[in-house]
């Protein structure tokens, strides 16, 4: 086997990765898009929060309660991923979150989830 056959075989047999999230993107698009309500730190406790019932979640408490993909594990990259785009709403939850599907990218939600773990407090 040539080198360069060979090199093609190790290529198409090579796991691929996901691209890693970018956190500095998630950081501004949370910024933009959810700090209002979950606050600059994630502990829901953004001006937008006020008398919201119930008040948005705690990112720093690292609790979900969601199992959107229905595979019996609650928050789960998949779970976060589908709430973001759906809204809580579409799975018994708060109503006010808006479904961000359409306005953000997979990418911008990969990030999103970068930062929403990145709050759990220690």
């Amino acid at each position: 086997m040539s080198r360069y056959a060979f090199l093609l075989l190790a290529i198409a047999i090579a796991p691929t990765a996901a691209p890693a999230a970018d956190l500095a993107k998630g950081k501004e698009t949370f910024k933009m898009y959810c700090a209002t309500c979950h606050g600059e730190t994630g502990k829901g406790d953004g001006p937008g929060a006020q008398g919201l019932q119930p008040p948005p979640r705690d990112f720093t408490k690292g609790q979900f309660k969601f199992d959107a993909n229905k595979n019996g594990k609650t928050g789960e990259d998949a779970d976060l991923k589908e709430v973001i785009k759906k809204g809580p709403g579409a799975f018994g939850g708060a109503p006010f979150m808006p479904a961000w599907e359409g306005t953000l990218s997979d990418a911008d939600i990969e990030n999103l989830i970068a930062v929403i773990r990145s709050f759990k407090a220690k």
